[in-house]
């Protein structure tokens, strides 16, 4: 039997029948993928074996995969998505993404996104997608959106370099790409994935009165709740390849949070806190737990019966640290997820805080 188009996979997968919506989902996780490779670093490669069977339960299990841009417009609009609904991403445009993950999604008929660095494409580098590949790609229904031109760690300065220089350099990154993506491919989604999921609040102001989405790099599920400038998706590669990983995170709610407050996106010499209120329903509240990246549970102290202060036990050392807080759920085998970034910076590395 011929398989469907990405195309039409994708048309029939977003509009939802009566009987869908008796059954349908206001969330979407999200899965980010970098490398489909034996020889590409581990802690952002799934190999190709694992890929077909993240792939294969994905088609076993009942997901339905959508279009990246299209569903995160219904929840904006507040409009169900069919249940068991689920996005696939990847980062930076790797050239085996068109090797060995391509062939696999394209015969089960899944859409997909790829953010792209332009830099490399002017460079030539043979390890990356050129425009032609990217438009074979396009014609079977495959999305690309931006990375940054030259995938810099954003929140730090160049040398000598002032705030306002910062600002124009940052804004050119974003806007080079927005301008190849239409030169070469005739459209945007007005989409762009933080490189190394680092923001701040001058960016993530930047892409909402630019009507563009952004995206993290903290875990969770994207509801109505979420902060459209910086949005959570699960990583799937690495260590995070496992197949038993990938089910729980599937099956992932969003956290039931009114407001949180995480006290900036810098960790310094002191331990990180997180101040999470959640809304007035009924929620398995006491059975919240929250991980510290390389520290274990983390210490809650309720200050209310909706409202937790989350306290890591010892400073981040350098680099991105996490608390990771998840809940289970009233219904079997689901949990609530949130996740929190930080960036500890070196002395010598000049962030702008």
């Amino acid at each position: 039997m011929k398989k469907p188009s990405i195309l039409a996979f994708t048309a029939a997968a977003i509009v939802l029948s009566s009987a869908s919506e008796l059954m349908a989902q206001d969330h979407l996780p999200i899965l980010q993928y970098h490398h489909v490779g034996e020889k590409t670093p581990f802690s952002t490669s799934v190999t190709p074996d694992q890929f077909q069977a993240h792939m294969d339960y994905l088609d076993e299990a009942g997901f339905v995969v959508l279009d990246l841009s299209s569903a995160l417009a219904k929840i904006r609009e507040g409009k169900s998505l069919p249940e068991k609904s689920v996005a696939i991403t990847f980062d930076d445009a790797y050239l085996n993404i068109y090797q060995s993950g391509f062939p696999i999604l394209k015969e089960k008929g899944y859409p997909f996104t790829i953010f792209i660095n332009t830099q490399p494409l002017r460079q030539k580098n043979k390890h990356f997608l050129n425009w032609d590949q990217m438009r074979e790609m396009q014609r079977s229904g495959v999305s690309f959106a931006n990375h940054t031109d030259s995938h810099p760690y954003m929140l730090r300065l160049d040398e000598s370099e002032t705030e306002v220089a910062w600002q124009k350099r940052m804004l050119k990154e974003i806007e080079q790409v927005e301008k190849k993506l239409v030169t070469e491919l005739g459209t945007s989604p007005k989409m762009l994935a933080y490189p190394y999921g680092e923001s701040n609040d001058w960016l993530r102001l930047q892409l909402a009165q630019n009507k563009m989405i952004g995206f993290g790099q903290q875990s969770g599920v994207v509801n109505i709740d979420s902060d459209f400038s910086n949005l959570p998706r699960f990583p799937a590669s690495g260590a995070y390849a496992k197949l038993s990983a990938l089910k729980t995170k599937l099956a992932s709610l969003p956290m039931p949070l009114a407001s949180f407050i995480n006290g900036g996106d810098f960790a310094h010499d002191l331990p990180v806190t997180l101040d999470l209120e959640f809304k007035t329903e009924k929620y398995r509240l006491k059975e919240l737990a929250c991980y510290v990246s390389g520290q274990g549970q983390a210490k809650l102290d309720w200050i209310s019966s909706t409202r937790v202060k989350v306290v890591a036990e010892q400073a981040f050392k350098y680099g991105r640290g996490r608390i990771n807080c998840t809940m289970p759920s009233t219904k079997n085998g689901q949990y609530h997820w949130f996740s929190n970034v930080w960036i500890r910076p070196k002395a010598k590395q000049s962030y702008l805080y």
